[in-house]
């Protein structure tokens, strides 16, 4: 993983510590660029990360995207901003999300520090594969995926 600055940190309605994150859909061709992640939380997620302290969500958007798969963001459009309290991971409890819908250019490179593996995955394939739960959240609330 890459050394970053501080995290950006607030304070989440119910009191405890909150971690600002960004998130990335990214489809092309009826198919959605997912990472299998290599550090906890495990599972397949889309591409995202936290927004460091000084940064702008769309400049974390832009960083982590090209970090995780060495693609460029060419169009960027906010689906959600939302508190997630349920959302731990390694860094902390809870998050505050920006979930973007991303047109990206280029040929997506998998980062090996970060991923085990990176596809693009159908709606039926997300469907059955062990994602991450927040994105089990995110793909369940955009409907690409039924809640089970």
């Amino acid at each position: 993983m890459q050394n970053h600055p501080e995290k950006k940190k607030g304070i989440a309605s119910n009191g405890e510590e909150l971690h600002y994150s960004v998130g990335a859909v990214i489809e092309r061709n009826g198919k959605y660029l997912m990472i299998d992640r290599k550090y906890p939380p495990f599972g397949f997620a889309g591409l995202a990360g936290h927004i460091d302290e000084n940064e702008t969500p769309e400049t974390a958007l832009i960083r982590e995207i090209k970090e995780e798969s060495n693609l460029d963001v060419v169009e960027h459009t906010l689906l959600f901003e939302e508190e997630l309290l349920w959302n731990y991971c390694s860094s902390g409890p809870a998050h505050f999300w920006y979930l973007y819908r991303v047109i990206v250019e280029g040929d997506a490179k998998q980062n090996p520090e970060e991923e085990k593996s990176m596809g693009w995955y159908s709606a039926d394939e997300l469907a059955v594969l062990d994602l991450e739960p927040v994105w089990t959240y995110w793909f369940e609330k955009l409907t690409i995926i039924q809640k089970k």
